[in-house]
């Protein structure tokens, strides 16, 4: 199990918490890294660019001008692709980017994550976050003393916490279940509360267990 230091808001040191070396002593597979930010980015995308085809273009359905005697290069249809206002020749059409990535994988990734910031001294833990009132300047001033410009605050439901960060720019705050690897790993650093880090092992292991299991059935 791996020890931490917990402070409270003043970034006095109140106690210590043993986490689970499976979540944040695991091993750091940087390749899984890019496979997961790789298919939460691919998952975000839209997907709805649309050209249209000749199908879609209006017009085009008398011969412009005559076959002979003008000179030009026949036509059939001003819906043709060089002709102005005409179609699209494989342009992009609405299609899903989306794909699934193995639950071990994403589980992997994010442990690795986590153990990186952990053994990199990128990570603190607070007893707590309980702001007395939904205000910016308490909050930011509790993130100074701990010299912190860009980070990643967890922490379970707190709706002060919620409405203080987010007019702080560099500054994010996401529940122990919506925790990803994306945010961990673009932010210098993360700030978890003792009831998220808990929650997030629990997060973790759980799944853990329940794959294990699965695999033993099989």
């Amino acid at each position: 199990m791996a020890t931490f230091d917990v402070y409270n808001q003043n970034r006095e040191k109140v106690s210590q918490i043993e986490l689970d070396d499976r979540v944040f002593g695991a091993e750091i597979k940087e390749h899984l890294f890019w496979e997961a930010v790789r298919n939460q980015l691919a998952n975000r995308r839209a997907g709805t660019a649309c050209a249209k085809t000749r199908a879609y273009v209006s017009g085009g359905g008398i011969k412009p001008f005559r076959q002979k005697g003008t000179g030009r290069a026949r036509q059939g249809s001003t819906r043709a692709h060089h002709m102005v206002g005409g179609a699209v020749v494989h342009g992009p059409q609405p299609r899903d980017y989306s794909y699934t990535l193995p639950k071990k994988v994403r589980q992997q990734a994010l442990c690795g994550a986590l153990s990186h910031l952990a053994k990199n001294q990128r990570l603190t833990i607070l007893e707590d976050l309980d702001l007395a009132q939904a205000k910016t300047k308490g909050l930011k001033s509790v993130l100074e003393r701990f010299g912190l410009n860009k980070a990643l605050i967890v922490d379970e439901e707190n709706n002060n916490l919620l409405l203080s960060c987010r007019n702080l720019e560099n500054f994010q705050t996401l529940p122990p279940i919506g925790v990803n690897v994306f945010d961990v790993l673009r932010y210098d650093h993360l700030v978890l509360t003792r009831r998220a880090a808990e929650a997030l092992v629990a997060r973790l292991t759980r799944s853990r267990k329940a794959q294990e299991a699965e695999s033993n059935e099989g």
